[in-house]
């Protein structure tokens, strides 16, 4: 076929429609990524705005304040309570959740037969299915009572008396509802999503790699700890902090358990409070332009403030370290 019947475009022709078609993606990558950046910024922005009202009227007491009284003409808000609700009822549930969560990645990868890993791998996404509230109800029915049974009641004194940590267990509230609860269900909640991500980190890391050890002499437990968690540590870090992440912006499943009293736990079998438990119960009864709304607005910046924290500090542990 000659070149005058060819049924391509001329080669610069070519060449231009491509550049054209190159530089539209690259503008719709870039306005993507922009996009992102505009609406984190307008979350920023209206939450600042909102909460303005509370930080000039209890300034910076506002972040350690106890007390929390939405009654009109007496209103009087403060964050304390539930800034540490939130942060020891999050680590709490990650310090409950990843040693499960390892044990489950660990038999899923190495000790699992075949015809049994596939059953448990669905199960554990099942779960991260399933619905915060449902949670919640399961925990206040199902949970709560068990932890008022079989731990408080039974064992309370028991672990009162031990030394050194025995007040952990001290406790006059035996309604069930507490901290330990609220850290449970959290730590169920978020125990798939840490379990998951190891589990497909574990299988990215190269067979020869854990041969190798096992050639050597080595036992699954030191080529786990010696390979394996070296060679996925920044992705195990990773899905550790997406659950943690999980747990401190959780409100349906906590207001369900945590009683919701706007007090400090002493115990952890005290009620306590939340951030997002307290946005959850008050948000829909504040008046728009009230200061309760923007003390709302303002634990809810505060929020915001600690989750960025968390990330902020995952990035540093995760960093480049020179040798």
């Amino acid at each position: 076929m000659s070149a005058s019947t060819s049924t391509f475009p001329p080669v610069g022709r070519r060449r231009r429609i491509s550049d054209t078609g190159d530089r539209i993606f690259a503008a719709l990558c870039t306005a993507a990524g922009g996009f992102v950046l505009v609406l984190l910024g307008a979350i920023i922005v209206t939450l600042f705005i909102g909460a303005l009202p509370a930080f000039e009227r209890f300034g910076v007491a506002f972040i350690w304040g106890t007390t929390w009284n939405p009654v009109e003409g007496r209103e009087e808000f403060g964050a304390g309570v539930s800034i540490v609700g939130t942060l020891v009822s999050s680590l709490l549930a990650i310090i409950f959740a990843v040693p499960i969560a390892f044990g489950i990645a660990f038999f899923l990868t190495e000790l699992a037969p075949g015809w049994l890993k596939r059953p448990i791998g669905t199960a554990i996404e099942l779960l991260a299915a399933v619905p915060s509230i449902i949670y919640g109800m399961w925990g206040l029915f199902v949970l709560v009572p068990f932890v008022q049974k079989n731990i408080q009641l039974a064992l309370g004194e028991q672990l009162a008396a031990l030394p050194l940590v025995g007040f952990l267990f001290e406790s006059t509230n035996f309604a069930g509802t507490s901290l330990f609860s609220a850290s449970l269900v959290l730590a169920i909640m978020i125990l798939p999503f840490i379990a998951a991500t190891m589990r497909d980190v574990f299988d990215q890391v190269p067979a020869v790699y854990k041969e190798s050890a096992y050639g050597l002499g080595a036992t699954r437990w030191e080529v786990m700890t010696g390979v394996v968690i070296p060679y996925t540590r920044v992705s195990v870090v990773g899905g550790i902090m997406l659950g943690l992440g999980r747990a401190l912006g959780e409100t349906m499943a906590v207001t369900f358990v945590i009683g919701n009293a706007n007090r400090i736990a002493t115990s952890l079998f005290d009620s306590t409070t939340t951030i997002a438990s307290v946005i959850a119960m008050e948000f829909p009864e504040s008046l728009a332009g009230s200061l309760q709304q923007s003390a709302l607005f303002a634990i809810g910046f505060l929020l915001f403030v600690i989750s960025f924290a968390v990330l902020a500090i995952s990035r540093w542990l995760l960093r480049p370290r020179l040798k």
